[in-house]
């Protein structure tokens, strides 16, 4: 099942790729081939400016898919960072990181992104730094409780009273110890980000309406479904519900591999 999808997760990157070429093709405008039902030439059809479905999908799919990917990252370093601050740095510093992740968890999720996104003049620097900087404390508490395990290991104290110092023991026994958590952590981040950036861009709040993109895409397509155009909104949707679920039960998969509990399975 892991094969499976990380097979389709590849596929879904090619997809990505193929969505940065077609981009020139996804806004080019037809006014005489407006507002078409799917057929075999317009397979998504086309909006009431004549333009492709299919290409403004998939670019849309690759703009956020570049997005989730550079905002989980950033999300996912800082969870680490904070971490590592937080299980090494003494008790002044784990208290001061702890009470930031209570804090940060304890707002509103999608009211600080959404004013993070528009202090920054929304946009991708605004998104991805909005969901950056809020989807990070899940994971820094448990990479801090998978340092706190690894600290205690009788391999560490070996190398401690050995003379090894907190730098060399950190590189060689305490990252190796917490990277399966911190890959899985990444994976299960990346949906999301896909699916609040989509959400705060349906808003109004994220990337601009000139940018082809899932969540503006089902913006404008709110004022023509009455009209009878459901292939608009119905695509594209589609195509964001597949990208976060195959990205979120990849994660899954993976968490199970590397939980002690369930690895036998």
């Amino acid at each position: 099942m892991l094969l499976a999808a990380l097979i389709a997760a590849g596929l879904l990157i090619v997809v990505a790729v193929v969505g940065r070429v077609v981009t020139p093709q996804a806004i080019l405008v037809d006014f005489p081939h407006k507002n078409l039902a799917p057929s075999v030439a317009h397979l998504f059809g086309t909006d009431w400016m004549g333009r492709d479905m299919l290409m403004r999908t998939l670019s849309a799919l690759s703009t956020s898919l570049f997005v989730g990917l550079g905002a989980a990252s950033a999300s996912s370093l800082i969870a680490f960072l904070l971490a590592c601050v937080s299980a090494l740095g003494g008790r002044v510093a784990d208290t001061v990181v702890t009470w930031l992740i209570d804090l940060v968890m304890g707002l509103p999720h999608i009211v600080l992104l959404i004013l993070i996104s528009y202090a920054l003049g929304k946009g991708f620097t605004g998104v991805v730094v909005g969901v950056a900087l809020t989807h990070w404390p899940s994971l820094a508490r448990v990479l801090r409780a998978e340092i706190l395990q690894a600290r205690e290991r009788p391999s560490v104290a070996v190398a401690r009273a050995l003379g090894a110092g907190p730098l060399d023991i950190a590189l060689r026994h305490m990252v190796p110890a917490i990277l399966p958590q911190f890959l899985v952590g990444m994976v299960l981040l990346f949906p999301h980000a896909i699916l609040h950036e989509a959400s705060i861009t349906f808003l109004g709040f994220g990337l601009s309406p000139d940018v082809p993109a899932i969540g503006v895409i089902l913006s404008e397509a709110m004022g023509h479904l009455s009209a009878g155009m459901w292939w608009l909104a119905l695509f594209p949707g589609l195509a964001l519900v597949l990208a976060v679920a195959l990205f979120d039960r990849m994660g899954s998969l993976l968490r199970r591999l590397v939980d002690a509990r369930t690895v036998q399975e």
